[in-house]
């Protein structure tokens, strides 16, 4: 039975020609790095905002923000390794200070030394490690629902248990349904009515992009390590915005960050899941401006 409706259910890779038709535009550039061909956007001019998105996302979780920061600034967005048009790391360096020496090798590559850097979820993660490595660069620090503590009793979402568990992981390697992704993000979204039919197609083509299923469970099999002493080395202004029904990473945590980050302020948004950006842009977006322009 599970052979049969592993048939009905088989998810091919889609090939990466193929998905750049739909994914890649006239700001889509590619860069070699650590041998990947990285995917980014650089639009706009001006003083530079660094975006970073999180799991199982790419650089179109940030789309409506874009679309308003580039009038006024430099917007820099990427697919990081392992997500979205970028693809696996030819070495599989997952881990947060490997993705932190990675963007260090992504902003020197641009010539970008001094800029506002803005991570959510995973993207927060590496966003304040990075900060902590490199305080000379990082001016504004802006994490939107981060990783780092743990959650209460160790617990994770679902999607990332079957990653890791046997068997499961390796049909989730072939076997990625529309439905799975659609209730996987419904996890993150607090207002159901805002998941588009277009932004769960968007996550599941970037999930199907050649090897970036087999990439996630190799991330998703990495025992977690605690960086949070290195919060209290960040030095740049940093604003921590958390949704308040964040199903993923409880919003608890983010009094945990504004009392380790030495110069910081909580932003709580009410009625909001686990990506702000995409669920309420305007409403977080405004919150970003009020804090930049209080600095």
């Amino acid at each position: 039975m599970l052979f049969i409706l592993g048939i009905f259910l088989y998810s091919p890779d889609i090939p990466l020609n193929e998905l750049k038709k739909t994914y890649a535009n006239k700001f889509s550039k590619f860069i070699e790095i650590e041998g990947m061909n990285v995917h980014y956007r650089d639009e706009g001019k001006g003083e530079v905002i660094l975006l970073i998105h999180g799991t199982g996302a790419s650089l179109h979780t940030w789309n409506k923000w874009t679309d308003d920061l580039k009038k006024k600034y430099r917007v820099v967005r990427l697919d990081l390794p392992a997500y979205g048009l970028t693809g696996p790391h030819p070495q599989n360096k997952y881990s947060v200070p490997d993705y932190s020496n990675f963007l260090d090798s992504f902003t020197k590559s641009l010539g970008i030394e001094n800029f506002i850097l803005v991570g959510n979820s995973l993207g927060g993660a590496i966003a304040w490690y990075y900060a902590s490595e490199h305080k000379n660069k990082v001016k504004l620090l802006s994490l939107l629902n981060p990783g780092g503590f743990s959650n209460k009793n160790d617990d994770s979402p679902l999607v990332f248990k079957l990653a890791r568990a046997p068997i499961i992981k390796d049909i989730l390697r072939y076997v990625t349904p529309r439905f799975f992704v659609k209730n996987t993000l419904k996890e993150v979204y607090y207002d159901k009515s805002k998941l588009t039919n277009n932004k769960i197609d968007t996550y599941r083509d970037m999930i199907l992009r050649e090897n970036n299923r087999e990439s996630f469970i190799s991330r998703s099999a990495l025992k977690p390590k605690d960086y949070t002493s290195r919060l209290q080395l960040i030095t740049a202004p940093t604003q921590i915005l958390w949704g308040n029904e964040d199903a993923w990473i409880p919003v608890e945590n983010a009094v945990l960050f504004e009392k380790f980050i030495p110069i910081s302020r909580v932003d709580i948004m009410k009625k909001t899941g686990h990506i702000p950006m995409e669920e309420r842009p305007f409403e977080s977006l405004e919150l970003l401006y009020n804090f930049i322009d209080s600095n």
